[in-house]
């Protein structure tokens, strides 16, 4: 893995992007950033509020002007946001600019550990996590050239096997 390129996670709500973006970070020694996170410091409210205000067009218009802003000075490791591969420009510019590691995270486990979160406005509209990561698959798949399991995993275990992909140049993990 060089470090030229910082590290971008994506994949489904609740695969733990902004957990695992925090301990590669901190085991890196380097900085992080939590794309959502930008996109609300930007907006002055929560995505939440941000969707109810424009729709889900104006969030991703949003994320990917801060996605743009974040990769002139990229982090070391950077948490996307679920849907920030849908748009064909910002999957091109992580797949240009990053080593972009899909999490992935089934429906049900995703289920489990969003239980209770009412800050999730995708979920809301669509109401079934297994729609949503059916819908998104392909981009995911596009955009990342490695993937890593969630399922039945800390996130010390997972944040371990991303820098363990990315350093052995191993296509995918299936623990």
């Amino acid at each position: 893995m060089t470090r030229e390129r910082p590290i971008a996670l994506v994949g489904l709500m609740g695969a733990g992007k902004s957990t695992v973006a925090r301990i590669v970070g901190r085991r890196l020694g380097g900085s992080v950033a939590d794309l959502d996170a930008w996109v609300e410091e930007e907006a002055g409210c929560t995505v939440a509020e941000i969707f109810r205000r424009e729709g889900e067009p104006g969030f991703r218009r949003r994320e990917a002007a801060c996605l743009s802003a974040l990769l002139a000075a990229p982090p070391a490791v950077l948490a996307c946001g679920g849907g920030a591969v849908i748009d064909p420009a910002s999957r091109a510019r992580l797949q240009s600019s990053c080593h972009v590691v899909w999490l992935e995270v089934s429906p049900e486990e995703a289920a489990r550990r969003l239980n209770g979160t009412t800050d999730r406005p995708l979920l809301d509209q669509v109401g079934d996590l297994e729609t949503l990561l059916r819908s998104r698959t392909p981009a995911y798949a596009e955009a990342a050239t490695r993937r890593v399991m969630t399922d039945g995993r800390t996130p010390d275990e997972v944040a371990e096997e991303v820098l363990a992909v990315l350093s052995d140049g191993a296509e995918a993990s299936s623990r």
